[in-house]
Order: structure tokens, then C-alpha cells, then sequence
């Protein structure tokens, strides 16, 4: 990251915004979650941001201007089963980002956190599955295909673009992420309830139990199929499988 940051200040100058969207994810049930698999998403999805952050904030304070965008997710606003390290990450960066919003927005810098749904980016065969691994890869990219269930990854861009010039404090994109994040605010009980209504519906222990598979290697007759169209057009057009 420090060389990283070096490069860029001695080829372009200082560094005008930050967009903290590197991320990994794991599917599975609880029993196939291992300590590594937290430690993997927060260092991911919580230590990058904050350790990309340390590298450009001093100078942007010092300049007095300069946005820092943080790419959490629904997940870090309402818990999700079989994604709890993710959650647990995600949990994280929000209130790292809202925080830091509050401590630096007297120095002129702006700190965006953006709270996405599910988004068509194309990235289920990149992300791990764990247990049964194929009925967790095909519920979960049926889940992100679905124009009811998920967002364009273009669309959500250019509001993440707008977010960043307007310097807002949070954006949460999609309408289905907006009602979950609204009902778990209101009616956090409730909202547990269903949850844990849905993951009756998910796939139990076993499989590959602790081991990993990519969604790759995940394929099933389901998966992929006519329900995942959109993400599997996607992954072609955003370089997540091989052209």
C-alpha cells in the first residue's frame, strides 16, 4: 500500500480521492466457518480500507480537501446468514466509516459510505463456498441474477460517483437494501425472526464441510442457467471469467 500510494504521488501528485471497494466474501453455515475465514474478511474488508485510509488522510487534512469513499454493504447494516464473517466485516467498516466521517469532515475531507444490495457485478464464480457448495453457489447467484432480488453494477456506479463529488454521508443503493435496512431499523426483532425463518430455507452441514470452492467449481444444473443470465453477462463483461 505504501508503494502503491509512493507511485502514484510521484507520478500524479497527491491523491485527490479514495474508493475503498476491495472485498472477498464466503457462503456457508456457521459449522463451516473457521477463524481463518473472519481473519480473511477483515483483513479485506475492514483492515484495507482502514490501512488505504492511514496512507492518504494526513495529507488530505492537510490540504484541506479530499473524499474517501468506503463500499460496505447491506450486510454490514442487517446480519445475513451463512455470511457471518462477511457481516462481521462489513459491521465493521460502517461504523469505521461513519465515525471517521465525523472526526475529519472539519479538516474538508468527506467520507462516503455506500451500503450496497445485492449488485450485478459477476462475481459469484469468484467467491467461496463452503459446506454444499453447489446449493450455496446456485442459490446465491440465482439471488444476485434476479432484477427483483439485485442492481445493475453500472447503475450503482454512477450514484457511487455522484455520492463521492456531493460529498454525501451515505447512500444506500438499491430499493430492496433501502426497505431492509429501514424495517431492521425499525423492527430489528422482527427482522431477526425472518432471518432466521430464511435460513431454514438454506442449506444445512456438510459437503466439503470447512474446505472452499470457488463458484467456478461450484456449478450445478442450476447454476448456471437461465436465472443467472444477467450475472453470468456480468462476469463476461467485468473480466470475472475468462473471455
Amino acid at each position: 500500500m505504501q508503494d502503491l500510494i509512493g507511485r502514484l504521488r510521484s507520478e500524479r501528485g497527491h491523491v485527490d480521492v479514495l474508493v475503498n471497494n476491495a472485498g472477498t466474501i464466503a457462503m456457508g453455515p456457521i459449522g463451516s466457518m473457521t477463524l481463518k475465514d473472519y481473519q480473511k474478511a477483515m483483513d479485506s474488508n475492514f483492515w484495507g480500507a482502514v490501512l488505504m485510509t492511514r496512507e492518504v488522510l494526513d495529507t488530505m487534512r492537510r490540504r484541506g480537501d479530499g473524499r474517501i469513499v468506503n463500499i460496505a454493504s447491506i450486510g454490514g447494516k442487517c446480519a445475513v446468514p451463512h455470511l457471518l464473517p462477511y457481516c462481521a466485516s462489513k459491521f465493521a467498516l460502517v461504523g469505521w466509516s461513519e465515525g471517521l466521517r465525523e472526526e475529519v469532515r472539519k479538516d474538508g475531507v468527506y467520507v462516503t459510505t455506500i451500503v450496497p444490495g445485492l449488485m450485478r457485478t459477476g462475481s459469484p464464480p469468484n467467491a467461496e463456498f463452503k459446506g454444499q457448495h453447489r446449493k450455496e453457489y446456485a442459490w446465491f447467484d440465482i439471488v444476485d441474477s434476479l432484477p427483483i432480488t439485485s442492481i445493475s453494477a453500472r447503475n450503482a456506479a454512477r450514484r457511487i460517483v455522484r455520492a463521492c463529488i456531493n460529498g454525501e454521508s451515505e447512500v444506500i443503493l438499491g430499493w430492496q437494501a433501502k426497505l431492509a435496512s429501514t424495517f431492521h431499523g425499525i423492527f430489528p426483532g422482527i427482522s431477526s425472526e425472518m432471518g432466521a425463518a430464511a435460513n431454514w430455507l438454506l442449506p444445512r452441514d456438510g459437503g466439503i464441510g470447512t474446505g472452499a470452492r470457488r463458484g467456478r467449481e461450484s456449478e450445478s444444473a442450476l447454476a448456471p442457467s437461465a436465472l443467472t443470465e444477467l450475472t453470468d453477462k456480468a462476469a463476461r463483461e467485468n473480466n470475472e471469467v475468462p473471455a
